[in-house]
């Protein structure tokens, strides 16, 4: 605080510093403005100490023997008197906090009364894998239940368990379960939508996943309008701004995912916005942020960037592991040697999943209703030119 009023005398403060030390701290911009206020008022150069609340180990084990219900918690610390019970949406902010800190909360059985709850998905995903030794001693496993409906350009392809696959299957449902933020990144065509579709079809509770679909550069209120028809809010929505984000708020709730794909298309003041909406008190909502660039574009908002869980980056395909991978993601590959898929990842595919995705289209329809259709380097060559031209 001294060095704030200092700068302020010498006419150099800026609402950059206020931010910094707002965020650094913990509190408001209008906080510490308040006490550089009572600053230069009083002379008193230290904010007085203010002792917030925290969960004790005896209520952190309550919470876990009601379920994680933070409804009935509080009901039962009211009930038991003889202690100071916060206010509600102080119990939800401080219990939200320390989950996110990594406190672990041992539920030892099912919620005693109806709240809002959250199951771990990495216990529910029922994972029934088999196991594939790919080249270079890698392993790949293959989902055998609740495979998910994704966009392949290919009829019979299969969602392939590679590593980058699984990291983003496990990093999605941790974000469900602790309502995170995440960010999903990697070049264009790598296979983000695909993994990130896969992923959210396995949590276990994918009618609370709603996904955002974001025009290029959407002002606040379109993106407030988005949201609302991504809630199933409609026309109900108020034309205030203040009691259409109350709305949201009240349909944030529930524990919800949100998924905004193509995130690098929002300007700074979106991301504020639904920074907002995510540090509410009163909402319980995981939010998984993907797109080629999104990195770059939540790096530009630090106080979203700092929130965020897990930078999930998704890679290219590696020279190694691009035959075992085509031949598990759709049989038209088994029987094409590795030189051959060598040639055609070094010429044209380039370890990009999108364009791996497009070959197999043109092969197989290429292929169809042949009985014994060998894929060998002339047809290789020109489905290859059938993308990139004549080579």
């Amino acid at each position: 605080m001294r060095r704030l009023l200092e700068r302020q005398q010498a006419g150099e403060l800026a609402t950059r510093h206020v931010r910094a030390v707002a965020e650094t701290v913990g509190v408001s911009e209008r906080t510490v403005w308040r006490w550089l206020e009572q600053a230069k008022a009083t002379g008193q150069l230290e904010a007085s100490v203010r002792q917030g609340y925290a969960v004790s180990d005896e209520v952190w084990a309550l919470l876990g023997v009601v379920g994680g219900n933070v409804a009935e918690l509080r009901r039962r610390l009211a009930a038991a008197g003889g202690v100071s019970v916060p206010s509600a949406s102080t119990l939800h902010r401080v219990i939200r906090r320390d989950r996110r800190a990594g406190r672990v909360l041992m539920v030892e059985r099912e919620p005693e009364v109806a709240g809002p709850s959250r199951p771990d998905p990495l216990s529910e995903l029922g994972l029934n894998v088999v196991a594939g030794q790919g080249a270079g001693g890698q392993v790949f496993l293959r989902e055998q239940k609740h495979l998910a409906q994704v966009p392949v350009l290919v009829p019979g392809a299969q969602v392939v368990h590679t590593p980058a696959v699984r990291s983003v299957l496990r990093t999605v449902a941790h974000a469900a379960a602790v309502g995170a933020v995440v960010c999903l990144y990697g070049d264009a065509g790598q296979g983000k939508t695909v993994a990130l579709q896969y992923a959210l079809s396995q949590l276990p509770h994918p009618a609370r996943v709603r996904r955002v679909h974001v025009g290029v550069h959407p002002t606040v209120p379109e993106l407030r309008r988005v949201l609302a028809d991504a809630l199933e809010l409609g026309r109900r929505l108020p034309r205030g701004a203040g009691e259409a984000d109350l709305m949201l708020v009240n349909a944030l709730r529930q524990p919800r995912v949100l998924v905004l794909d193509e995130a690098q298309r929002l300007p700074g003041p979106a991301l504020e916005f639904l920074r907002g909406l995510w540090d509410h008190p009163e909402t319980d909502t995981a939010l998984v942020l993907a797109g080629a660039g999104s990195e770059r574009v939540l790096r530009r908002v630090p106080a979203l960037a700092s929130r965020v869980l897990t930078w999930e980056l998704v890679p290219r395909l590696g020279p190694r592991e691009v035959a075992t991978v085509m031949a598990a993601f759709h049989p038209l590959w088994e029987d094409v040697t590795e030189d051959d898929v060598a040639w055609v990842d070094e010429h044209v595919g380039h370890g990009n999943f999108r364009t791996w995705a497009k070959l197999t289209s043109h092969l197989t329809a290429e292929t169809y209703g042949k009985s014994r259709a060998v894929v060998d380097r002339r047809m290789l060559e020109w489905a290859c030119a059938r993308l990139m031209g004549p080579l």
